[in-house]
């Protein structure tokens, strides 16, 4: 059987959504920006998914703007924040295991002379208070985290961490990476006060190249992409018609009934987790607490990732062991997945040196079956004696 558990690198499109991108193809292939007719009706759909979106943030339509995909949502909240707050002083504060998309845009502005401050984080993935709040001053312009760590799955408490920043420095701009947290989670951006949220589409059913940023109302951003002046002159270009009215419409599908698709991912998580543990005496879960009340600490965790170091096996040789087995899984972020490196992410909650080439990560989405990773569990006991008889010394 085909098993696809590597959700959290991207997902197949809804139904839905193939359908929407093939009927604005079809019939809506006009520039939205001309004056005529057809602009106006293929207009209609960018204003369609603008209000479907807004509704699952309980934001404005004015707030979203469309983009390309995650990374450029992060770079243009990152680069053109710090920009528009360059006079009221130069530090910036993240976390040590942010995505590639953060961690290089403030790479570039280490280059300018801003002052990076990287938090570190616990054995489960979360910035403690005391860092937090002693990191910020009156110089500090920004704070960018992640809502969902896409290697471990661990959730940050974006309210309080926002709270936290505000009180103390109430100008500050927040951005939050809500690339694996959006769809899975209920983002109320009126009760968060983040400033900028990134999305991407096709972590939660919709195509890839498409994504958004949510723009709080009243804040200033500098323009990102010059050109015709589309979408205020924050984000100039021709609209994608067909792909912004897929995440339209895969936003509104994900959402529907959104409570019992994340319970049923839960379900599927704790099995899985529960399996491994049963199953494999050397394989540790990251980003869980197992001790404990396993079932209320998962809960803790988002539902969709699964990160497993297996002892003593490369993670490259089982990653392609299990895809001969028809099943698809990834050894780390695929976004970097070239990149020589061990992972920032797992290094960043301090797993032991012989199991940072041996971790694996499952990831879930709307067409994981529970049959997925019972096979899945199934074909890891055949294959783990097996590469275990060949165990790193």
């Amino acid at each position: 059987m085909e098993c696809y558990l590597d959700n959290a690198a991207t997902t197949r499109p809804f139904d839905s959504v193939i359908e929407i991108m093939n009927e604005t193809m079809r019939n809506a292939y006009a520039n939205p920006s001309s004056k005529h007719i057809k602009g106006f009706e293929a207009e209609r759909f960018v204003e369609d998914a603008k209000e479907k979106i807004a509704k699952t943030l309980k934001a404005k339509k004015n707030e979203i703007i469309f983009t390309s995909c995650g990374t450029e949502s992060n770079n243009q909240a990152i680069l053109m924040g710090a920009a528009t707050k360059k006079r009221y002083g130069n530090k910036i504060v993240t976390t040590c295991f942010e995505h590639a998309s953060v961690y290089q845009s403030m790479e570039v502005l280490a280059k300018e002379g801003y002052q990076i401050t990287y938090l570190p984080v616990d054995k489960l993935g979360h910035i403690r208070d005391e860092d937090l709040i002693k990191a910020i001053d009156n110089e500090t312009i920004m704070l960018s985290f992640m809502l969902v760590n896409n290697e471990i799955g661990a959730v940050a408490d974006a309210e309080h961490i926002i709270k936290l920043v505000k009180d103390k420095n109430p100008n500050i701009l927040v951005h939050i990476d809500a690339i694996q947290g959006y769809g899975k989670f209920e983002i109320n951006t009126r009760k968060l006060n983040a400033d900028f949220i990134s999305v991407s589409g096709h972590k939660f059913h919709a195509p890839k190249g498409i994504g958004f940023l949510y723009v709080r109302e009243g804040v200033r951003i500098t323009p990102y992409i010059h050109g015709g002046g589309q979408q205020k002159n924050l984000r100039s270009g021709t609209l994608n018609v067909p792909g912004i009215a897929a995440i339209g419409t895969a936003a509104e599908a994900v959402y529907d009934n959104h409570k019992e698709k994340i319970s049923k991912l839960y379900t599927i998580k704790e099995k899985f987790i529960r399996d491994l543990l049963t199953n494999f005496s050397d394989c540790t879960i990251n980003g869980v607490d197992t001790r404990g009340d396993l079932s209320a600490n998962i809960l803790k965790t988002a539902p969709q990732i699964v990160s497993v170091s297996f002892k003593g096996i490369k993670a490259e040789v089982l990653l392609h062991a299990l895809e001969e087995k028809g099943i698809y899984v990834s050894s780390g972020s695929a976004c970097s997945s070239h990149h020589p490196d061990y992972s920032g992410t797992l290094k960043g909650i301090g797993l032991q040196d012989d199991l940072l080439d041996s971790t694996l990560r499952f990831s879930f989405g709307m067409f994981t079956e529970t049959e997925m990773t019972d096979y899945a569990v199934e074909m890891l006991k055949e294959l783990v004696p097996i590469l275990s008889k060949y165990r790193r010394k």
